[in-house]
């Protein structure tokens, strides 16, 4: 079987209606990796305009990170730490340089990503989870913005 990267992580999520802690620790490394998948987009836009809106969804994503920690940790009733290889940044296969049309699919997979966590968060049954599973979606309908406006700058 092949090791388990970026994409094929968000895909295993696809399926799940509702979230118990080891869907939330897949989503917590994505979400970490998710920073570092904006700055390696940043630094091979070529474009410093469209670099500077892919930080701010990086600086966000470490944000959505922290909620879903915080959500982890309610659901055990205890604090939680990651284990190491939770802190490891899946690899994340990325061309040298990226287009327009590569942005057209952020775009779609953040719009996902919201639509998924509105649905996980109707299925959750503690309301403090269950409000910072949304808060993430709907900065994943933000960040879909920021990559469309990035498609944007670089279609002209």
């Amino acid at each position: 079987m092949s090791e388990i990267n970026f994409y094929t992580a968000g895909a295993s999520l696809a399926a799940k209606t509702s979230l118990g802690v080891a869907e939330l620790e897949i989503i917590y490394q994505l979400e970490c990796s998710g920073e570092v998948f904006y700055n390696l987009l940043a630094d091979r836009v070529g474009n410093a305009d469209a670099a500077a809106l892919l930080r701010k969804n990086a600086i966000e994503e470490k944000g959505h990170a922290r909620r879903v920690a915080r959500a982890i940790e309610i659901k055990l009733g205890h604090e939680w730490t990651p284990t190491p290889d939770l802190e490891k940044i899946l690899d994340i296969p990325l061309p040298d340089t990226v287009d327009a049309a590569m942005f057209l699919a952020v775009v779609q997979g953040e719009i996902n990503g919201d639509a998924g966590y509105q649905m996980w968060a109707d299925a959750e049954s503690n309301e403090e989870v269950a409000r910072l599973l949304r808060l993430n979606g709907r900065e994943e309908t933000i960040h879909a913005g920021r990559a469309q406006q990035v498609a944007d700058i670089l279609a002209r």
